[in-house]
């Protein structure tokens, strides 16, 4: 399986920016689809998932700005980031994650200017 994520760049703070991710290879909707990011100086850190049944979680710091979604027809998840701050530049990775495998997108840098 490899993912190919895409969509980053240079967003303006207060803007909005989308990624997406697809998955080519052996990938079905029971799989785990998510994004990730990890900012200047700190660790990786999870910032919303898909889970089968379009089960979808966020990590406090994007919740009720960032909105996740996947088509498991074209095995791509998106993640749609409105009302960006600073804070959110990072370099984002997608996810997808069966039982114990899992595969990771190559990662898209998103930086947030004022």
């Amino acid at each position: 399986v490899q993912l190919q994520a895409s969509g980053g760049g240079l967003a303006q703070a207060g803007g909005s920016a989308r990624l997406s991710c697809v998955a080519s290879g052996s990938i079905h909707n029971l799989y785990t689809l998510g994004w990730f990011r990890q900012r200047p100086g700190k660790s990786r850190e999870l910032v919303a998932t898909v889970a089968p049944g379009n089960i979808i979680s966020y990590a406090d710091s994007v919740r009720g700005r960032f909105i996740i979604s996947r088509d498991n027809a074209k095995n791509n998840v998106d993640l749609q980031m409105d009302t960006l701050s600073l804070e959110d530049t990072a370099v984002y990775y997608c996810k997808a994650r069966y039982t114990f495998y899992s595969f990771w997108g190559q990662g898209t840098l998103v930086t947030v200017s004022s």
